[in-house]
């Protein structure tokens, strides 16, 4: 089970901190209104993602496992997509002018909107959680539990760590989100890596 936990944890982190219109949304709010309006916004994937979890999981429970395992190699080769955006918007962090994003509005249900309309996490529970998730749920349904413990604490703990940092982002500096982007690339190139071998070695072995 710790396996899977370890993979929620990262995958909820790598989430986290990839830039997207959410993660937009978030800083804009905390640059504006601070963390103690922004903070509740955090929360709003447990509003949007449940109706995109149930889709994604309810088309492949539906598939046969060696379809599954295709995905999981997708999903590698995904992951290790996402890396290379991060080294990218890591190595050119230093030259960009970050532009100031239209304001969205506030409110957990403003979030959950932003969240739910853009394609990230369709993408991201189809082709990487959402295979480990039946993958681990058919072995034990604790591997299941493990992994969306994982992935959603850690991607809650990291949304509230971004809202804390742009809240004070005039004192901390742009040096924190590079070295943020520079982590989450690393992290995932690891995992995209992992992925791939899962993948592999179920289909060699299958």
């Amino acid at each position: 089970m710790w396996i899977y936990v370890a993979q929620g944890i990262t995958y909820g982190f790598a989430a986290a901190v990839q830039p997207g219109s959410f993660q937009t949304y978030l800083i804009t709010q905390a640059l504006r209104h601070g963390w103690r309006r922004t903070l509740p916004a955090v929360f709003a994937p447990l509003i949007s993602d449940g109706p995109i979890i149930a889709l994604v999981l309810l088309v492949l429970s539906q598939v046969p496992p060696g379809l599954v395992h295709g995905l999981q190699l997708a999903g590698g080769l995904f992951v290790l997509y996402l890396a290379a955006g991060a080294f990218k918007a890591w190595r050119d962090f230093a030259g960009q002018k970050p532009e100031r994003p239209q304001p969205a509005g506030s409110g957990v249900f403003r979030a959950a909107l932003v969240n739910l309309l853009n394609p990230a996490p369709y993408l991201f529970w189809s082709l990487v959680t959402g295979p480990l998730l039946i993958t681990g749920w058919r072995a034990s349904p604790a591997n299941g539990v493990g992994l969306l413990a994982g992935f959603y604490g850690a991607m809650f703990a990291s949304l509230a760590g971004i809202t804390f940092l742009f809240t004070a982002a005039r004192q901390l500096g742009p040096a924190v989100t590079r070295g943020l982007l520079g982590l989450s690339a690393l992290v995932l190139a690891g995992f995209g890596v992992f992925q791939l071998w899962q993948g592999l070695a179920a289909v060699a072995g299958g």
